[in-house]
């Protein structure tokens, strides 16, 4: 038998981001070279040092392009699986990691922290606790005996996040330049302040969550049928959205403690995947992660390449995702997605 279409698309997603992780490597205003980043990673893997390498150098590679770059990686991953969890939690391709108050509440969190340093923890801590806090009162809000309907949810989630984005509006008219110029350019999103503690404790965070919502793909493929099917099929499905919905909000507040708030990834990747692998979310899942997991890759090279200051990657996520999903439109349609 020969191998499956799906293992193969698989297998070079797979490929394309060792390759895009090799090039934004070398990619910057120093000139280093794919042997230089080998040397430099396998000394520092193995514990030894690398001694062909001019230590500013492996300075460069170790400590600052690759926590970053590794950041990206898996900041890419965790916006597009929570992207692809919240569709097949609300059977709404149009749903996004952000929809229930997530990057409101941690913007909020950030300001705050931002503006009392004392009185709070620091930013990526603060941020990511106002966007659970964010998030909880949404699933309070839209709480009613007991059950949580994936409309009320959305809806609620709606006006919580306009309520801290409220409260974000104020505290940056109240803010300083300094402050205020430190929360805007925080609230557009960037890896410039990387560092390997932000990278092991976001992929601890992020990388168990991805593979429990993984490894529930097939529950989430239930969901899909509808409420009433999925109860006769063995599926509680108000336990498993309120479940899946606690795994991707951690994954995406994660992200956005560590790296502000990044758009347009959680949406385009869940649909890139399933014009690729079909609708079966045991195959969208993996594939969304890595697609994500590219895209951001290449945008945060890109941000760091094309001017000599580093543009806020969130532009390049909206100038490269905006037309993308115009194309998808006009060229798919409701064929991906209708019945």
């Amino acid at each position: 038998m020969g191998i499956p279409f799906r293992a193969v698309c698989m297998a070079l997603l797979g490929l394309l981001l060792l390759t895009a992780l090799a090039v934004a490597m070398v990619a910057g205003a120093y000139d280093i070279s794919l042997a230089e980043v080998w040397k430099s990673v396998a000394a520092h893997l193995t514990g030894n040092d690398a001694p062909d390498i001019p230590k500013v150098r492996d300075v460069i590679v170790w400590k600052i392009r690759m926590p970053r770059l590794l950041l990206a990686a898996v900041s890419g991953m965790a916006l597009a699986v929570s992207g692809a969890a919240y569709q097949g939690c609300f059977r709404n391709p149009l749903v996004e990691p952000y929809i229930l108050g997530v990057s409101s509440g941690a913007a909020c969190g950030a300001a705050l922290a931002i503006l009392f340093p004392a009185a709070l923890p620091p930013v990526p801590l603060s941020a990511f606790i106002f966007a659970l806090l964010a998030v909880s009162i949404t699933g309070l809000l839209a709480t009613s005996r007991g059950v949580v309907p994936p409309v009320a949810l959305v809806l609620a989630g709606i006006i919580v996040g306009a309520l801290f984005s409220a409260g974000v509006g104020v505290m940056k008219y109240l803010a300083a330049d300094t402050q205020l110029r430190e929360i805007t350019f925080w609230m557009m999103g960037g890896f410039h302040y990387a560092s390997w503690p932000d990278t092991r404790l976001t992929a601890a965070l992020v990388l168990p969550g991805i593979g429990c919502i993984w490894l529930l793909g097939w529950r989430l493929n239930v969901l899909s049928l509808g409420d009433e099917d999925a109860r006769s099929l063995g599926v509680n499905p108000a336990r498993l959205r309120r479940l899946l919905v606690v795994l991707a909000t951690v994954c995406a507040a994660a992200c956005v403690a560590s790296a502000g708030i990044i758009g347009w990834v959680g949406l385009m990747a869940p649909h890139a995947a399933r014009m690729l692998f079909g609708p079966d979310n045991r195959w969208v899942i993996p594939a969304s992660a890595l697609m994500g997991a590219v895209y951001l890759l290449v945008c945060d090279t890109l941000a760091r390449t094309l001017t000599q200051a580093e543009i806020p990657v969130s532009i390049i996520t909206a100038v490269l995702g905006a037309p993308y999903l115009l194309w998808l439109l006009r060229v798919k349609g409701r064929e991906l997605y209708g019945n």
